[in-house]
């Protein structure tokens, strides 16, 4: 077995009822890459400010 191939695993965190294992990987939830979620912040702000100045508050 390679050393590619090989699972990474963490250390255990110990507990007072015994030994628990948490592992960090979850495939629950969305997963974007940051650039694009950067990208939705901005046109998120660019929106908000455009309508402020639209439909100012009085």
């Amino acid at each position: 077995m390679s050393k590619k191939s090989r699972k990474k695993e963490g250390p255990a965190l110990l507990s007072a009822a015994g030994l628990v294992r948490f592992y960090e990987e979850s495939d629950v939830g969305l997963k974007l890459k940051p650039h694009v979620l950067i990208g939705i912040m901005v046109a998120f702000t660019i929106t908000i400010i455009a309508l402020s100045k639209l439909m100012p508050i009085t």
